[in-house]
């Protein structure tokens, strides 16, 4: 299983061990699932920059599972709808034709960005889990933003406490693509 991703799967801030990806790892061992679990995120990537590292990730690793975990940072720069969407598409597509089941991860915008900015970023990765007919995590950080407690002092990263809230977003859609 590959997961390419930004800042939140990277873990950012945190021991990268404390972070949600790796706990993933632990939770297919314990799971007793055959999978082994590479985390290809870099803070600060974009989808541009996903799909410049996909090709040769797949072709490192073939995973029988990708997980698409970028958008933040395009969202963050005020990237358009339109070229979101066409890297977002272009990521699942690269992952299926190298034979991944692959998951699409969300994001929620700082607030800040206006309403019509952040409710039409959230809908492009709906646009495209539905589109491509791939599984949608539409809010990583469910139940984490909203809670400064778990949010580092920059405001846009988990704690190392808030991993496994992640990991609990992720897993239920991420876990049927595991057993396949």
């Amino acid at each position: 299983m590959l997961v390419l991703g930004d800042s939140l799967s990277a873990g950012y801030g945190i021991d990268t061990e404390r972070g949600w990806v790796a706990r993933l790892a632990e939770r297919i061992e314990r799971n007793g699932l055959p999978h082994r679990v590479v985390n290809a995120a870099v803070s600060g990537e974009t989808t541009a920059g996903g799909l410049t590292r996909l090709p040769a990730l797949l072709d490192r690793h073939r995973p029988a599972v990708l997980v698409i975990a970028l958008g933040a940072n395009d969202g963050l720069r005020g990237w358009g709808f339109d070229v979101i969407r066409e890297n977002l598409t272009r990521l699942v597509v690269q992952g299926r034709e190298a034979g991944a089941r692959v998951l699409l991860i969300g994001v929620r915008l700082p607030p800040n960005y206006g309403v019509s900015y952040t409710d039409g970023f959230q809908a492009v990765f709906m646009e495209v889990a539905a589109e491509q007919g791939v599984p949608l995590v539409p809010a990583l950080l469910k139940g984490v933003a909203e809670d400064w407690g778990l949010m580092q002092a920059d405001g846009l990263h988990p704690t190392a406490e808030a991993q496994e809230r992640l990991l609990d977003n992720v897993w239920p859609t991420l876990e049927p693509l595991l057993s396949d």
